[in-house]
């Protein structure tokens, strides 16, 4: 091999980076492909993705995880990594939009066709992610309590983890009802049914944002312009998100 191969060989090396994609849950199968996508545009680089709530995702970056990208399912999570100087300025931009449902078990003949059906008694347990880490929680927790049914729903409450947890639970019917995205409802239409569409007061917008302590900002920025690329708007959309902007 001649020294010129060898240089060429070491200088691909040299810009080769490993990137670490924190991202909300829900966008687990989408992001999944775009990840793909990008390392067929960026075949030097790779991509590890890592899935959660937006809240745990935010604790693992404050305490000091080697994270390149942050997806977010809320603008609040990312306001706390913004606000202690987690995110790359000029780095953030939202990128998509979502909805929030009550679904339950394809096999239910409950009608719940509004949130004050979940009061009856054929309705026992509700899965709902934990407000306190789970943006979906949060939506969720806000909407019943605009509509004065959280507080007397507690007791039926099954606190979860993540949104898809609470998909889980209510396609194998552990749960009578549950509050998921409307993405995440879209992926097992064989197994739950969405029975209304929940009006919230703050838009589910999802934004993503480049972390500082990952290291690999130029490489970062890539993956997100593959995110916000007319072939990672549709992935987004085969999924079920919307666009970010009508």
């Amino acid at each position: 091999m001649t020294w010129a191969a060898v240089s060429l060989m070491a200088a691909h090396s040299a810009q080769a980076d490993t990137i670490t994609v924190s991202a909300a849950a829900s966008l687990t199968d989408a992001f999944k492909e775009i990840a793909q996508l990008y390392e067929t545009q960026h075949p030097q680089d790779q991509v590890d993705l890592n899935f959660g709530a937006s809240g745990t995702l935010y604790q693992q970056i404050d305490k000091g995880a080697p994270v390149d990208v942050f997806a977010s399912a809320d603008e609040a999570t990312m306001d706390k990594a913004e606000a202690a100087g987690h995110v790359l300025e000029g780095t953030r931009q939202t990128f998509v939009k979502n909805t929030l449902v009550l679904i339950q078990p394809a096999g239910s003949a409950a009608a719940l066709d509004s949130l004050q059906a979940l009061q009856g008694e054929q309705v026992q347990r509700i899965a709902v992610g934990n407000p306190d880490s789970v943006p979906v929680g949060r939506y969720t927790k806000a909407a019943l309590e605009a509509a004065g049914q959280w507080q007397s729903l507690l007791p039926k409450v099954i606190q979860t983890q993540n949104v898809r947890q609470s998909l889980d639970y209510v396609a194998r019917g552990e749960v009578d009802a549950g509050f998921v995205y409307g993405s995440d409802a879209a992926l097992m239409k064989d197994k739950v049914k969405v029975s209304f569409t929940v009006p919230v007061q703050t838009p589910v917008t999802y934004p993503i944002a480049v972390i500082q302590q990952g290291g690999h900002a130029e490489a970062a920025k890539r993956f997100i312009a593959t995110v916000t690329s007319s072939q990672g708007q549709e992935i987004l959309a085969r999924y079920g998100f919307q666009p970010a902007v009508d």
